[in-house]
């Protein structure tokens, strides 16, 4: 039915029977019949944020070569952070419009789409295609490489293929409690940097870590610590029998060290417990006011002592802005870039914006040249669970 309301069960139903590298395909044809949609494509965001990489449907206009495009100041980069449809002419009659294909909060890329003629209620039906292209890919990419490849604009070392596997699959999650996003720079080279996240019924676990060394020692020393955090945290354990999980494996198992910072937040009431293990500090954003959060600090992980580890306590407050770093973000050569002013001066983008200036400051401060990993993690406070009277608005 042309025009008509999104069959939404007959789209997934296409893409579930279709290979599961051809979403798109599945999804403009169904543009096609119902709009006469022409020129469709999917245009992934990198590792790093920085450019697109554009995956035209079969039989379209658009090569079907690799083609890379720069994000900065681009109309798709205006997309992405409002999350806003765009339409414009295409200069031959039709409208141009691009959509946000986002699944809670990550921003997975944009759909391109011409038509010959786009009312509200077309366009409504574009943002759901593109909704449910979102949920497609999602559960696509498990079956396929594809779209690991099309997010990848340089080439990656072993020791980087090694470590990316180990990072959430989303880096950026929205729930009515909070929202987080993360960022580790370079993606070409790495040198022992994670972050980690999930989310139960009551508790949102978050860690951020950093295995001594570079290369593939750094990356198996990583596997390693966050294998160890994860069975701990999956079989209930909290925050700090995490902690002592993970410094016994590295004792058993390796002669490395890794810093790290393990967080457990109760969704209820915002009350987070934190174990420090030899990581730098924290920042806060507060009512405008940026400070580092001073907490009591253990030694690193696989560092044989005598004193235990300590859980601390830190209460969130509704609109607090925790920030998470590694200390490739505060090296001499990041060091130029001055970091509680960025996220005071972010403090109204969304977090993973917020992501992206912080670590394209320490990009600038180093020439693009980091002797170290930089990663950032940031994790906005709502806490407007059912029944709470917080109602301001997110960040955007």
């Amino acid at each position: 039915m042309e025009g008509g309301d999104l069959e939404l069960g007959e789209l997934l139903a296409a893409a579930e029977a279709a290979p599961p590298g051809e979403s798109v395909d599945v999804v403009a044809h169904d543009l096609h019949k119902r709009f006469g949609a022409e020129r469709v494509s999917f245009l992934f965001v990198d590792l790093i944020g920085q450019r697109l990489v554009r995956l035209a449907a079969a039989g379209g206009e658009v090569p079907d070569h690799a083609e890379s495009i720069e994000l900065q100041s681009s109309v798709y980069d205006s997309v992405l952070r409002s999350q806003r449809q765009h339409v414009e002419p295409d200069g031959q009659g039709g409208r141009r419009v691009i959509t946000p294909v986002s699944n809670r909060g990550d921003c997975i890329g944009v759909l391109e789409v011409t038509l010959q003629s786009a009312d509200d209620t077309v366009l409504r039906q574009v943002r759901d295609a593109a909704h449910a292209l979102a949920y497609i890919i999602v559960t696509d990419r498990r079956f396929t490489d594809l779209y690991h490849l099309g997010r990848r604009t340089t080439e990656t070392s072993l020791a980087a293929e090694i470590q990316h596997q180990l990072l959430p699959s989303a880096p950026c999650c929205e729930a009515a409690e909070f929202t987080l996003a993360a960022g580790l720079i370079p993606a070409d080279d790495i040198g022992g940097d994670t972050y980690d996240y999930t989310l139960d019924r009551d508790t949102l676990h978050l860690s951020i870590t950093d295995a001594m060394g570079h290369d593939t020692h750094s990356a198996l020393l990583a596997t390693l610590l966050v294998g160890a955090l994860r069975r701990a945290r999956r079989t209930g354990c909290d925050a700090l029998m995490q902690a002592n999980h993970a410094h016994q494996a590295l004792l058993r198992h390796s002669r490395g060290l890794a810093t790290g910072q393990l967080l457990c937040v109760d969704l209820g009431t915002g009350l987070c417990e934190l174990v420090n293990a030899g990581h730098p500090w924290p920042l806060r954003l507060r009512d405008s006011t940026v400070e580092e959060v001073e907490l009591a600090v253990n030694l690193p992980f696989g560092v044989a002592a005598p004193v235990p580890y300590r859980v601390q306590e830190l209460q969130l407050r509704p609109g607090d802005r925790l920030v998470l770093l590694t200390d490739g973000m505060q090296d001499r050569g990041a060091a130029a870039a001055d970091l509680a002013s960025i996220v005071h001066e972010t403090r109204a983008l969304h977090p993973r914006e917020a992501v992206r200036s912080l670590t394209a400051a320490v990009l600038d401060a180093c020439h693009g040249n980091l002797k170290d990993d930089a990663t950032v993690l940031i994790l906005d406070w709502h806490a407007n669970r059912e029944g709470s009277t917080d109602t301001r608005p997110r960040p955007r």
